[in-house]
């Protein structure tokens, strides 16, 4: 061919051209096919890559979620508890329930403040919904808590509509059940009703006076006929505590460690001014 006239070669480079063109129409596209793919893949794993990061950013915004409602809650509570303790005409030791007794989950819980913090034996335990219990031992650090719903546990009350006195005692609830307790010796002439209100009497100065204890739900004759039995739900919910407060005497105070007195555990309602103050 390299030694053809210029016409002649011409001609034939030009039909080799023409021939192999389709062939390299098809290569050009499936080098151009080949190269999409490539993206293609790439764009799968980088899209993968962001899929991933987003889904770790959507984790974790739903945990700052879940935390914020969760401080709102404990602030919304510490709110209330704060402002039931400017109520109260007692000293209160505020504590923490960090524990129950396993052998019988109604009965029993421990709470973080001990003799250190001014708590004593047989002193009341209140929420701000009303009674749970009253200590039962007591150690440097720590208290158990004797519940309402605890057979051995008996309270002094009376119902704030009729003035009508009686004894409230637990039932012994099983885990996992509403706990209840049960108010005895009631005359058979006095006037109980459901929802009556059930507070504390005063009577043997255990408890203080005028400390909501729970409503009326059934009424009964006992089988001697001489006296009414009355079934109380009490007001708070024994199986959702997490604070408590301990009605401490002057003699517990004193006797308690000075260091252990700190502001956010001892409150003196009646001297104690919050202005200003954050939960």
């Amino acid at each position: 061919m390299m030694n053809l006239p210029d016409s002649a070669s011409r001609r034939v480079k030009g039909a080799v051209r023409d021939g192999i063109s389709p062939l390299q129409g098809v290569l050009r596209g499936g080098v151009r096919e080949l190269r999409d793919i490539f993206r293609y893949v790439r764009g799968i794993g980088d899209l993968a890559l962001e899929n991933r990061a987003l889904s770790e950013e959507i984790v974790y915004l739903r945990g700052e979620m879940r935390m914020a409602r969760e401080l709102e809650r404990d602030n919304q509570m510490l709110r209330d508890l704060l402002g039931f303790v400017q109520r109260f005409p007692n000293k209160l030791v505020s504590c923490e329930v960090i524990g129950r007794d396993s052998t019988g989950w109604w009965q029993t819980v421990r709470l973080d403040k001990g003799a250190f913090a001014g708590v004593a034996e047989g002193r009341a335990v209140i929420t701000t919904d009303g009674l749970i219990g009253r200590t039962v031992s007591v150690s440097d650090r720590t208290a158990d808590v004797l519940l309402l719903s605890d057979p051995s546990c008996k309270v002094s009350v009376r119902l704030a509509r009729s003035g009508t006195f009686g004894v409230v005692a637990g039932l012994g609830a099983k885990p996992g059940e509403q706990p209840a307790c049960r108010l005895d010796y009631v005359l058979k002439t006095a006037d109980v009703q459901e929802g009556d209100e059930v507070v504390t009497s005063g009577l043997g100065g255990l408890f203080p006076k005028g400390l909501l204890v729970g409503r009326v739900t059934k009424v009964e004759m006992d089988e001697s006929g001489l006296y009414q039995t009355a079934w109380i739900d009490s007001a708070a919910d024994l199986g959702e505590l997490e604070y408590g407060f301990v009605a401490a005497t002057e003699k517990d105070l004193a006797a308690a460690r000075p260091e252990s007195l700190v502001e956010d555990v001892l409150i003196d309602s009646e001297t104690s001014s919050l202005e200003g103050e954050s939960p």
